[in-house]
């Protein structure tokens, strides 16, 4: 029966890196997918997940199933960790907390949540953003659309006209905003800007839909939440897909949540029961371990402590990475100006380099960066950036 199908394309990130691991090229260089690299070019273990997984093997007694939303423990570190201990929403009982498949898992059941009980809801996507989320939504049957964001002439947000596209969105849509560190383009807006489209979205009854992979790789863990945080001030239902993969270096134990926030306990209880039915139709209940280590990580103040000196560590890299980028290209060519790297955010940046010159960097160089130009910045390390300076100051 296969061999009347269409072989499918390769995912344009995915597929990337498996170019890049059959280039026999010793000084090649991964710019694509979005991992975090250290100073040595490799994705540690942090020593924080370590010491929780030892405790995790010496104590762990059982196997058995989780349960539907997970472990109750983990979604009470993740709204902790979302809105602060002891924040209104949470005192309320106006928010709970699935555990996922990673970011991704809650985005989709996100999105089967959505196409269930918003049948009407379009999602609105700023432009450009994260590769695969319109793919995530279309498998969900939801129909997306997008509101204008970046500004890519003066590589800045182009914040009059996303206020203006928002206005334009029918009420009782769905907006989806990238908490911290926007993928792919580093830009985030203020902390005042975020209050303005938390007000605005409240006004025209807007739901948010809040992507939030990185919280803690920007400005810190209290200082990334300002634009969820905006929200929740705003008095808006919420939906926020957070994942575990970058900031605890998680990334092969899938590990997310998907928390729901709702005007009353009651709403709650309604919106949640629906959700768990969406999850249990999908992959009916978690994986257990990656969830465990961030629980035990974050119910340990010595591990607590380890693990927000590890992130950061990473935050730190990243932006000395974006100066020295930046500094490496003033010094090797004034074809481009890359100073705007150091005031974004995060692990992307929208590079402005074209198709023909990624094109020419992977052939001739063995440099690998994702068609639109958007580059990883946490691959970037002191030993490969005069190589790859001198490669892109070739190819402008």
């Amino acid at each position: 029966m296969f061999d009347r199908l269409n072989a499918a394309p390769p995912d344009a990130i995915l597929g990337l890196t498996e170019a890049f691991k059959k280039d026999p090229n010793p000084a090649k260089i991964n710019l694509g997918v979005g991992v975090y690299r250290d100073e040595k070019g490799a994705t540690p273990i942090l020593e924080s997940v370590k010491r929780a997984e030892a405790k995790l093997l010496d104590q762990e007694s059982t196997k058995t199933y989780v349960g539907i939303p997970g472990d109750a423990a983990y979604g009470v570190k993740v709204r902790d960790m979302l809105f602060g201990a002891g924040h209104e929403i949470i005192a309320g009982g106006r928010a709970a907390t699935a555990h996922t498949p990673g970011g991704t898992g809650a985005l989709r059941v996100a999105g089967d949540f959505i196409h269930t009980m918003l049948p009407e809801a379009t999602i609105w996507l700023s432009s450009p953003t994260w590769a695969n989320h319109p793919a995530v939504f279309k498998a969900a049957g939801v129909e997306t659309r997008t509101y204008p964001y970046y500004d890519a002439a003066n590589k800045a947000l182009d914040f009059d006209g996303m206020m203006a596209g928002l206005r334009e969105i029918p009420a009782g849509d769905v907006v989806l905003l990238h908490g911290c560190c926007h993928n792919p383009t580093g830009v985030d807006p203020s902390p005042a800007q975020w209050n303005a489209i938390a007000t605005l979205m409240k006004e025209r009854g807007l739901l948010p839909l809040i992507d939030f992979a990185y919280q803690g790789l920007g400005d810190g863990l209290e200082e990334d939440a300002a634009g969820l945080r905006a929200f929740c001030a705003a008095g808006c239902e919420l939906l926020i897909c957070n994942s575990f993969s970058k900031n605890f270096g998680l990334y092969n134990e899938r590990v997310g949540a998907l928390t729901v926030v709702a005007a009353t306990p009651e709403d709650l209880g309604k919106a949640f029961s629906n959700l768990k039915v969406c999850v249990r139709s999908n992959y009916s209940n978690p994986p257990f371990h990656g969830g465990a280590v961030v629980n035990e990580i974050l119910g340990d103040p010595e591990l607590t402590a380890l693990w927000q000196r590890e992130l950061a560590a990473m935050r730190d890299r990243i932006n000395g990475m974006r100066r020295l980028f930046a500094d490496t290209m003033r010094a090797k060519t004034d074809k481009m100006d890359f100073s705007f790297l150091t005031g974004e955010r995060g692990m992307f940046s929208m590079s402005g380099l074209g198709k023909d010159q990624v094109k020419a960097l992977r052939e001739q160089y063995s440099i690998y960066i994702v068609g639109s130009g958007r580059i990883n910045v946490a691959g970037m390390t002191e030993a490969n950036m005069d190589v790859l300076c001198s490669a892109i100051a070739a190819v402008l």
